[in-house]
């Protein structure tokens, strides 16, 4: 993977601004170019909190002999890359962050987390990064359905509003001023107040959709879990009014229940982050900027022999950028073995 070229447009959305972070953290041997935008020529970009960085011009002339494209932006220049990337001799990966081609035929979603051997996929086509929801969860019922076998799982998950990009975050923060203020909170977004409610659905003309997510995630959790012989859960997706963090309260029906203790212990091995109870309960702002998953508040189910209640906790952004990363490692080994 030494020197390889990854292009990444989108570079300025949320999942974009996680990926160049995570590249830069763990000084990963490879090239980052960021491309897009409308001009032809190279622009000057600044951030807020960021130096200058140059944005290529996303063209044909940009995209040659890259190992792979990472696509982070909205729809419409997803299906621009995708154009310019079928219209090149040796194309390279194209690996969707958002889920904008993942009908496209031959798409493949992806969790390394959850792949026996990563390295073995095809370093071709559309690759679509799996919901971090999905990853998350599918990497924690197989762990536990690997130690103690389960018949059936039911999760409740707590949305974050970033999910949606920057402009959840403006809108929930925007919301909260206003409610502080007595004034009426803006609902271009979400239709609703989303600020200080749990809803299950947001109003009728929202831009954004709980259910939306719910379907992604069971659509990915379908594809990922059955090959690991692994039970698809029942789910159901609430918004939770906080800017980051996946959260999920999950009851596991076992065929026998282990103890909670050495299923902590067993959970603790395999690489999970375990909150005791003498410890921080896993929390969203205790997952933020983190990899991996934590959890915490192992319970048995008093009303059902075979029950157990699990708390887990997930950052969304990092947990994207991090799959999105091994999806192209794995491509890029695999172009430079070829």
């Amino acid at each position: 993977m030494k020197d390889a070229k990854w292009i990444l447009t989108g570079s300025d959305t949320l999942s974009g601004r996680e990926v160049r972070d995570y590249v830069a953290e763990h000084r990963l041997p490879v090239r980052l170019i960021l491309a897009g935008g409308t001009s032809a020529e190279r622009v000057l970009t600044a951030g807020d909190d960021e130096g200058i960085s140059v944005m290529e011009p996303l063209s044909a002339a940009t995209l040659h002999d890259a190992d792979v494209v990472l696509v982070a932006g909205l729809e419409d220049e997803a299906r621009t890359v995708l154009d310019l990337v079928r219209s090149l001799p040796e194309p390279p990966v194209l690996i969707d962050l958002s889920g904008w081609l993942e009908s496209e035929p031959g798409a493949v979603v992806r969790a390394p987390m959850l792949e026996e051997n990563p390295d073995a996929a095809p370093a071709v086509g559309v690759q679509v990064v799996a919901h971090p929801a999905a990853a998350g969860l599918g990497r924690l019922l197989d762990l536990v359905h690997g130690a103690h076998p389960v018949r059936h799982v039911a999760v409740t998950v707590l949305e974050p509003v970033s999910v949606y990009g920057s402009r959840g975050i403006d809108e929930l923060h925007k919301q909260t001023l206003s409610l502080f203020n007595f004034q009426n909170p803006p609902k271009e977004l979400f239709d609703t107040q989303a600020s200080f409610n749990l809803l299950p659905r947001f109003g009728e003309d929202a831009a954004a959709h709980p259910a939306a997510s719910q379907a992604r995630m069971e659509r990915h959790l379908t594809r990922l879990l059955p090959p690991r012989r692994v039970p698809v859960p029942s789910l159901r997706v609430l918004h939770a009014p906080v800017f980051h963090g996946y959260g999920a309260s999950i009851w596991v029906e076992f065929e026998s229940r282990p103890a909670v203790e050495h299923l902590e212990k067993e959970l603790e091995a395999a690489g999970v982050d375990v909150r005791r109870a003498t410890m921080e309960p896993a929390s969203n702002t205790g997952v933020a900027g983190q990899s991996g998953l934590t959890v915490s508040d192992l319970a048995e189910d008093p009303r059902h022999g075979a029950g157990m209640w699990i708390w887990m906790m997930l950052d969304n952004l990092r947990t994207t950028a991090e799959t999105a990363v091994l999806v192209a490692a794995a491509a890029s080994r695999a172009r430079e073995s070829a």
